[in-house]
């Protein structure tokens, strides 16, 4: 049996105008790297800093590493990478990471987690001389100095370069092969496809999918069909009409369309002049949630 990391039961949080979050229920094993994704509002700011102790439910209960999210603070069992909060810009990185590892009331990891963050070679450089991409990666190191067992992270690639946000997500792998527990909030939604072994859709305050990649992307029962096209725009005009509730996009000559109707379109399509090299796949993650979501709202 696997040993569950973090434990939500049934929380709401209520302020005064809005209700957040709304009866969410939610086990993350250890180990697992999950991708917890919404749109703004959508609550999932206010879960993770309920997971964190930075606010408590109205109601619910949360465990963390099988005890409150203050105490898993408390204990470094759990850390995180936030929005929120800056660095010291006049001392060096590694100055840095030796000043908040004093802070800890127990022996930290010190520098290697340069090391983990790949930004060793920056241990001399003063932070206000770091990219926003660099700065990131420092704060991702500041984040493991406690060897937590659970990571929070939101948003953790911002700035980062394509090089760099790989590198990221390798470390990310290797960290949860060897049992640390990785939640992670994101705009990028290719990166939750990517590297995400579980993804959790949130909006309106509650879940509304919960699963494997490809089983969140099989949920919603539609496809997507791309042609080529002679004429993209007359082809784009002539879905628009015959499926008016679909999304369109063209890409060069390329003509793409997500429908749970895939067969029907693909009819419709192949019975058009100058179309050809017709494919149908699997919606991508961003489609999916997109309409998820718009179900959720129409219901």
């Amino acid at each position: 049996m696997n040993e569950v990391a973090v434990e939500i039961t049934g929380i709401r949080k209520q302020f005064p105008s809005v209700l957040a979050v709304n009866d969410i229920d939610l086990t993350v094993e250890r180990g697992e790297i999950l991708a917890f994704l919404g749109p703004n509002g959508a609550g999932k700011t206010t879960t993770l800093d309920m997971v964190l102790g930075l606010s408590h439910p109205t109601s619910g209960n949360i465990r963390v590493c099988g005890t409150t999210p203050h105490e898993a603070i408390k204990a470094g069992k759990v850390s995180a990478l936030l929005q929120t909060g800056g660095l010291i810009a006049d001392i060096t990185v590694g100055e840095t990471v030796d000043y908040i590892a004093s802070t800890f009331p127990k022996p930290t990891m010190g520098r290697r987690t340069l090391e983990l963050a790949g930004i060793t070679d920056l241990a001399d450089r003063k932070v206000k001389a770091c990219s926003g991409g660099e700065q990131q990666r420092l704060k991702f190191a500041l984040a493991l100095l406690p060897d937590p067992e659970v990571l929070i992270l939101d948003e953790p690639t911002v700035g980062m370069d394509v090089t760099a946000r790989r590198g990221f997500w390798d470390r990310m792998q290797a960290e949860a092969t060897v049992g640390r527990t990785v939640i992670f909030a994101t705009h990028y939604l290719e990166e939750a496809e990517q590297f995400a072994r579980r993804v959790v859709f949130i909006s309106e305050g509650s879940i509304v999918a919960d699963g494997p990649t490809d089983q969140i992307r099989d949920l919603t029962g539609a496809r997507e069909v791309r042609v080529r096209a002679n004429n993209p725009e007359a082809v784009m005009a002539a879905l628009r009409e015959r499926f008016p509730s679909q999304r369109v996009e063209i890409a060069g000559s390329s003509v793409a369309t997500v429908s749970t109707e895939s067969d029907n379109v693909a009819r419709f399509l192949l019975a058009m002049d100058g179309v050809s090299a017709l494919e149908i796949s699997h919606p991508s993650l961003e489609d999916s949630f997109i309409r998820l979501t718009k179900d959720r709202k129409v219901s």
